[in-house]
């Protein structure tokens, strides 16, 4: 039979994605309990201020000086959605909206024609480690929609249907996948078309346990991302180390593994348009960038309402959004 595979290779920093997708950043971080402010209790030592990407004693600052994360950014032109399975999210944005996710929680955020965001990752344990587990993927806009207005809708994690036997667990952010269904993206989002055939799906093989991935029609790019486990097989490939493959049009296989393996799964039709990228800015043309960039310089796309660029919730807060316009929600 021949392999319906089309490239696969090691998951480098960030994963390569097809379009429609820009890119994926996977974070696991061990943090140790957090102090009295809700940073690292010990490790800080020897560490760049701000900037630091280096797996030192289990976990990486990012550009968090007391709390690890990303302060204040902006965003412009595409969409990002941030996956919890693991730890703790803390978001603020320039729209006035806060809130706190995490333990499956996902984000589903539109950046449009501009907004500031930041995501922190503040360590709530004070008598055990914070654990992080987390995957942010940057899913691109269409040209018709790079300038719509800023938007972000939470996903709870009791609310995404999941799907569970003997052999496997499947969690469906988005899509149509193995008898289930989850449309509930942005409302500008690509994936917002069922056209378009977009799944994010998380993926756990159990012991000895196995999948079909379905098959796959012309024009459509799906990309497997193996991160954790010791093993698995798909037709005549075989894997024990993190790695990604990518697939040809044509007829599904089975998915297996020996001793369990876990999988984020992407898909989608591509745009097929011009990108053009300049850090967190993605438009289709050069000048579309510089007038991306005269626009953040004039007004940092509204500003930052809130007193610090790594603003972050009290230590006993339960998750919830607050939106820009008041609306607040609750999971439980």
């Amino acid at each position: 039979m021949i392999s319906s595979i089309k490239k696969a290779g090691a998951l480098g920093f960030p994963w390569e994605t097809q379009d429609p997708f820009l890119f994926c950043v996977y974070h696991h971080d061990l943090f140790p309990a957090g102090d009295e402010n809700m940073g690292p209790v010990s490790g800080r030592e020897g560490r760049g201020r701000g900037n630091d990407f280096v797996v030192k004693d289990g976990y990486r600052m990012y550009h968090g000086d007391v709390v690890p994360g990303f302060p204040a950014h902006p965003h412009r032109g595409f969409e990002t959605v941030t996956i919890a399975e693991r730890g703790i999210v803390d978001h603020a944005d320039s729209l006035g909206a806060e809130g706190r996710f995490g333990w499956g929680d996902v984000q589903w955020m539109t950046a449009g024609k501009g907004v500031q965001h930041s995501e922190m990752f503040p360590l709530v344990n004070e008598d055990k480690g914070n654990e992080l587990l987390l995957f942010q993927i940057w899913l691109n806009l269409h040209s018709s929609k790079k300038m719509v207005t800023p938007h972000y809708r939470m996903l709870w994690n009791k609310e995404i249907p999941v799907k569970e036997t003997e052999a496997y667990r499947l969690k469906l952010i988005h899509g149509d996948f193995d008898s289930i269904s989850n449309y509930n993206s942005a409302p500008d989002s690509w994936a917002a078309d069922k056209e378009h055939q977009v799944i994010i799906a998380m993926i756990e093989l159990k012991p000895g346990g196995t999948l079909r991935l379905p098959d796959l029609p012309e024009g459509i790019n799906r990309s497997l991302y193996f991160y954790e486990g010791n093993d698995f097989s798909y037709q005549n490939q075989r894997g024990d180390k993190p790695m990604m493959l990518t697939f040809n049009p044509g007829k599904g296989g089975k998915l297996s593994s020996e001793d369990g393996a876990k999988f984020l799964l992407l898909q989608g039709k591509p745009m097929g348009e011009p990108v053009v990228q300049q850090g967190p800015f993605v438009m289709n043309y050069p000048a579309e960038i510089r007038e991306t960039m005269l626009d953040y310089q004039k007004d940092q796309f509204g500003g930052w309402p809130w007193p610090r660029p790594d603003h972050v919730q009290a230590r006993d807060q339960k998750r919830f959004a607050r939106h820009g316009d008041g609306r607040e929600e609750y999971p439980d």
